[in-house]
């Protein structure tokens, strides 16, 4: 839970607040961008929320939260149970956001999809109780996506709960060794009718991206939307190797989709050929500097 004392300063005067437990991890700036912004290292409040949709997201981002670093002086009972209820948060075509981000991927976002063939969770939210039973009301999970070794999280606990087979790539095996399912090598990989795998190695060895009716891109940390820039981004810095991230990044101009549903950063949806001019232009930002004798 936040503690007042630890209080930030640059948070506005009002209700919410950020305490100096924040990782900076971008989950509130993604749910309630309004109310949050990055100031300095952390996050903060800029802007009390003055509106019952303001409210919510913001109630929204204080759950999400990985390490519980957002409180408010006084709380709403009836908005924080609203905001619980809230989730996972549906996006588009049974496609759904987790919440309950988990420090153990320093924050990262999750996601489901509702399939009539077998549910998916794509990399894993912190295990709590509310997200295990409405997944049980959505059929439970049958396949789990693990995007790169940084992002499993409590993915072992919802494989056993639910029988999940997790999957990971062979190069990051590390950090699930028993994993039920192993990617290997570098081909996309159809796994089932309007599921492609594409490994897209570069921040890590073993990133994958999942590609779901030809819509959905789910990337892990390979590729987010920079929501002030307006342009898709992508690692700059901690990163296995930087020419096959690059050439990881090309790759996927093979492929159309609409949406970029990242573990980091913010997620859009963009019609698939404005989606795809916005990945060319990375490419060719990303491109190495030549030098010219």
């Amino acid at each position: 839970m936040a503690d007042q004392k630890k209080r930030l300063d640059s948070n506005i005067a009002g209700n919410f607040y950020v305490d100096a437990t924040c990782i900076n991890c971008d989950t509130c700036r993604q749910l309630a961008p309004t109310s949050f912004e990055e100031v300095g290292d952390f996050s903060a409040v800029t802007s009390q929320p003055a509106d019952q949709g303001l409210l919510h997201q913001a109630y929204q981002a204080l759950l999400a939260c990985p390490v519980g670093s957002i409180g408010t002086e006084q709380s709403d009972k009836s908005l924080m149970q609203d905001a619980m209820a809230s989730f996972p948060i549906h996006l588009d075509g049974g496609v759904s956001y987790c919440g309950f981000n988990s420090e153990k991927s320093f924050g990262a976002n999750s996601f489901f999809i509702e399939h009539p063939d077998g549910n998916w969770l794509i990399d894993s939210p912190r295990y709590i109780k509310h997200l295990v039973e409405a997944f049980e009301r959505k059929g439970g999970i049958a396949r789990i996506f693990l995007t790169h070794k940084d992002d499993v999280a409590d993915a072992a606990k919802y494989a056993a709960h639910f029988g999940a087979k997790r999957m990971i790539h062979r190069a990051d095996i590390e950090a699930v060794p028993d994993a039920e399912w192993i990617i290997e090598g570098a081909d996309s990989l159809e796994v089932s009718p309007e599921f492609l795998i594409i490994p897209v190695p570069g921040h890590t060895a073993g990133c994958m991206a999942l590609l779901y009716k030809n819509r959905f891109l789910f990337t892990g940390d390979h590729l987010w939307w920079d929501s002030e820039q307006k342009m898709l981004g992508a690692p700059s810095r901690l990163v296995w190797r930087k020419h096959v991230l690059v050439d990881s990044i090309r790759k996927l101009l093979d492929y159309p989709f609409e949406w970029v549903l990242a573990g980091h950063g913010d997620r859009t949806r963009l019609p698939a050929d404005e989606m795809r001019a916005k990945l060319q232009a990375l490419v060719e930002r990303r491109q190495p500097t030549r030098v010219v004798s």
